[in-house]
């Protein structure tokens, strides 16, 4: 059985205020990814124009989540607090990043390997940023890092392009590009999504 999904991709859209899962929900969902610590930073880029359209951040600490400043996914098997996806296992990332990149956007994803401090630091983190009004996803994040230890050369700043290429000057970092070319509507690979429990049922 499909689980419901609404969503918004690829734009700093109205924010999901307010959204605050309970306590028990969020506790059955934690995951931790099988990998080390890392901070992986998306960044979403309109195919036609080259501007960035949204920035969003993934964090595997004691639990793997991803901060969606003025994001708008939603999910029931990902339950939500203050713009924080908890329970994001490898197959809802990699639908996740999928999901913003179409024949009008793709993706930037770069990830830099960080202690399991400062892992944890970026969780809290990010736990207190929340939630983000509209067109502010990029200057929260980039607050969020330049606290970071090892993260000071990030400076605050409007635009996803340039938290991205600040990003990629940091030590350690990795980048790809995800391009596709599918229909704009990605609605459909986020609602196949059926949480770690069937997956762990198949």
């Amino acid at each position: 059985m499909l689980l419901p999904l609404a969503a918004a991709v690829a734009g700093c859209g109205p924010p999901n205020a307010g959204a605050w899962a309970p306590e028990e929900v969020v506790a059955r969902a934690a995951y931790r990814g099988d990998g080390p610590p890392i901070i992986r930073l998306y960044t979403m880029v309109n195919n036609r124009s080259g501007a960035g359209a949204h920035t969003s951040l993934l964090i595997n600490a004691s639990q793997q989540v991803i901060f969606d400043p003025a994001g708008n996914v939603e999910h029931p098997g990902v339950p939500e607090r203050n713009d924080v996806l908890f329970g994001v296992t490898t197959e809802f990332e990699r639908i996740y990043r999928s999901a913003h990149a179409r024949e009008t956007h793709h993706v930037v994803i770069q990830t830099r390997p960080v202690s399991p401090e400062v892992a944890e630091m970026a969780f809290r983190a990010v736990q207190r940023a929340g939630p983000v009004q509209p067109a502010l996803c990029t200057l929260v994040t980039a607050r969020v890092l330049s606290e970071l230890p090892g993260f000071e050369s990030i400076r605050p700043v409007w635009f996803p392009r340039q938290l991205m290429e600040a990003f990629g000057q940091l030590p350690g970092v990795t980048e790809e590009k995800l391009v596709e070319y599918d229909d704009p509507d990605k609605f459909k690979a986020i609602m196949s999504y059926q949480g770690p429990d069937a997956a762990a049922a198949n």
